[in-house]
């Protein structure tokens, strides 16, 4: 196959270059900045997003991942929200633009988005056919950006948008941070700890994809979590026990709300949900359990 990734870059991109690269597929990654990037084998680097970009470039593509836009992490200024909100907005309509242009059209548009689309809850269990968004800043951002992706429907594409969960990865994503306490002694329960996080490991977004590409079957919303959602306390008492570390320091939530400001709340606050339609269409999952996850993330 012949597979375009905006975001490529990034963190799930280059997991998922590496991927599709392995299988023999080839990967045109979209960039701002294609000089300097390192070559690998079956990837080729298309400036996009500027005046003079490359898009005649690209061969017909089988398919369009697109994972473009602002880092959430950082304090959530009223700049910061609009850069997180438009950055995904211009580069999602960058991607259908691009589509358009192609003369023979891709079969399937993965479009990047977040749980956070349900807003948050600590005793409602979503799934993809909870069809509402929730309110809060991410689930406005998340709707107004599948909606966009859908567009891609006019086009005759199929549109899966991924939404994402807490991804575990030992040196990249939000895992790295949550241990540092731990290796350090001071690891425990963060506000409550009954909020919940829905978590997968970067071997399953990968394995989601890759399988959401594959199946026509699948289209819409698409979540990409484990089957095992866990609350904070657990989660941290599992994290400490990989890492041999104690669960005990607590750090109460206005700690974080006076540090963060309104991006605590996706430390603080969480959303249960769950993968149906993934385990509808048999996906198997690498790491169902959030022990199978650490223990394999940290060679226990």
């Amino acid at each position: 196959m012949k597979i375009a990734i905006s975001g490529g870059s990034g963190f799930v991109g280059q997991a998922l270059t590496d991927h599709f690269t392995s299988k023999g597929h080839d990967v045109y990654i979209l960039t701002r900045s294609p000089d300097g990037k390192p070559e690998k084998e079956r990837v080729t680097y298309i400036k996009w997003l500027s005046d003079d970009h490359q898009l005649d470039e690209l061969p017909f593509l089988d398919a369009v991942v697109n994972l473009a836009g602002e880092s959430i992490n950082g304090r959530w200024t009223e700049e910061k929200k609009e850069k997180i909100l438009s950055s995904r907005i211009q580069a999602t309509r960058s991607t259908l633009d691009l589509i358009k242009q192609q003369g023979m059209k891709p079969d399937v548009l993965i479009n990047a988005s977040a749980v956070g689309y349900y807003g948050t809850s600590k005793t409602d269990k979503f799934d993809e056919w909870s069809e509402e968004p929730g309110n809060g800043f991410l689930a406005e951002v998340t709707r107004q950006w599948e909606n966009e992706a859908l567009k891609a429907n006019d086009y005759g594409l199929r549109v899966v948008c991924t939404r994402f969960g807490l991804i575990l990865d030992k040196d990249e994503g939000a895992l790295p941070r949550m241990a540092l306490p731990y290796k350090l002694y001071g690891g425990g329960p963060i506000g409550s700890g009954e909020q919940w996080y829905s978590w997968i490991h970067i071997r399953d977004i990968v394995g989601i994809i890759d399988f959401a590409i594959k199946n026509p079957q699948i289209e819409g919303a698409l979540n990409a979590t484990s089957p095992h959602p866990v609350q904070m306390d657990d989660f941290g008492r599992l994290l400490g026990r990989s890492l041999n570390r104690p669960h005990w320091f607590p750090l109460p939530g206005f700690v974080l709300r006076t540090t963060l400001g309104e991006m605590s709340s996706l430390i603080l606050e969480g959303q249960k949900v769950y993968p149906q339609k993934a385990l509808d269409h048999e996906y198997k999952f690498n790491y169902p359990t959030l022990s199978s996850a650490l223990n394999a993330i940290y060679e226990q």
